[in-house]
């Protein structure tokens, strides 16, 4: 079994599979390897994969870093990435996070504005007044522009991406499913730690 795991992860080619970036982008964290999620809770393909890499993070070792970024790639994305950081401001975004899913990329809601994403989140059980003030505040902005800056380093132009460790980027298009992103995900996870 050992054997055959190798030969499959020695199977994945730069450029094919998953691609180096020229210039890295910065990590969350200066230790361990991270693994960032670049989503858009309207994107039915992120809805599909949602699932997959929860299972898939719920098994990591402990030198690996599963964050999430919400990428604003139009305007019309801009306000739910303002949503994510403004719900993980507050302590309160484990308790919509799923709903927003749900809302935008299952039901095709038109939450496209501070107050609508204010209703909505009330109706999960989240101060919609307290959500606007920090849907506005300056350090959402400042999370927001910070992640943005990150996604266009990495050159993402489309959700799913998973980026590894600031170095990589894979998509299903490349990977060829979003079951296979995952297993891309692990060889360069390993190929990271190798490096280490």
């Amino acid at each position: 079994m050992l054997f055959m795991a190798q030969a499959n992860a020695q199977s994945y080619e730069e450029g094919r599979d998953y691609v180096a970036l020229d210039t890295p982008v910065r990590t969350a964290s200066d230790t361990g390897i991270e693994v960032a999620e670049v989503f858009w809770y309207g994107c039915p393909h992120c809805y599909a994969f949602k699932p997959l890499i929860e299972n898939w993070a719920e098994t990591i070792p402990d030198d690996v870093n599963y964050v999430k970024i919400p990428a604003a790639l139009g305007a019309s994305w801009e306000p739910h990435a303002k949503a994510f950081y403004a719900l993980k401001a507050m302590g309160e975004l484990d308790k919509v996070h799923d709903a927003l899913f749900d809302a935008l990329a299952g039901e095709r809601r038109p939450l496209n504005s501070g107050e609508a994403l204010a209703d909505f989140v009330a109706q999960h059980g989240v101060d919609g007044e307290a959500f606007l003030e920090n849907y506005n505040s300056f350090g959402v902005n400042a999370r927001m522009q910070q992640a943005q800056a990150k996604v266009r380093g990495a050159r993402v132009t489309g959700t799913p991406t998973v980026l590894v460790n600031g170095k990589y980027r894979v998509t299903a298009s490349m990977a060829g499913s979003h079951e296979a992103v995952l297993d891309v995900v692990d060889y360069l996870v390993e190929k990271e730690r190798q490096a280490q």
